[in-house]
């Protein structure tokens, strides 16, 4: 049998296991939703995890997150910074981000993206407590307030 074939019935295997345990929680879908997160985990995040696993400790997942988050942000300069886009950034957009954020913050940043379409388009900044919203859902909104403002017959 090739290592291929042995590698296939392993994932196989893994994949059968995970799904019938997932059924019978009635979970199947979210377990996958949460497998597909799974392969971004570093070594030290899945090792941490089983050692959490095996000694009962998955009810403090929330809390060591809020302690590490804690850690982090009194032992680290960086600032970790989050970026709200319609579509993935390119690197040209990436680098601009970055650099914005490095001058109004006069740190480090260590850039968090994430993706949602429903932005329409332009860009959230989320750092330190404050966000910055430049999105094209945000001016439209302000738009329509404006609008509605002078039909309302509000504005000065």
């Amino acid at each position: 049998m090739t290592s291929k074939r042995k590698c296939q019935e392993k994932a196989e295997a893994y994949a059968r296991a995970l799904i019938e345990a997932a059924r019978l929680e009635d979970r199947a879908n979210v377990d996958l939703v949460q497998w597909n997160h799974a392969v971004k985990f570093s070594p030290e995040v899945l090792e941490t995890l089983a050692v959490m696993h095996e000694h009962g400790d998955m009810n403090l997942i929330g809390e060591v997150a809020q302690i590490y988050k804690d850690m982090l942000d009194t032992e680290d300069p960086t600032v970790s910074v989050t970026v709200t886009t319609a579509v993935p950034m390119d690197d040209e957009l990436r680098n601009k981000v970055r650099s914005w954020a490095e001058d109004h913050l006069k740190s480090p940043v260590y850039l968090v993206e994430r993706v949602d379409p429903e932005i329409l388009g332009g860009v959230i900044v989320e750092a330190r407590g404050k966000r910055h919203d430049a999105s094209v859902r945000a001016q439209l909104s302000g738009i329509r307030k404006s609008l509605s403002s002078v039909r309302d017959g509000s504005e000065g």
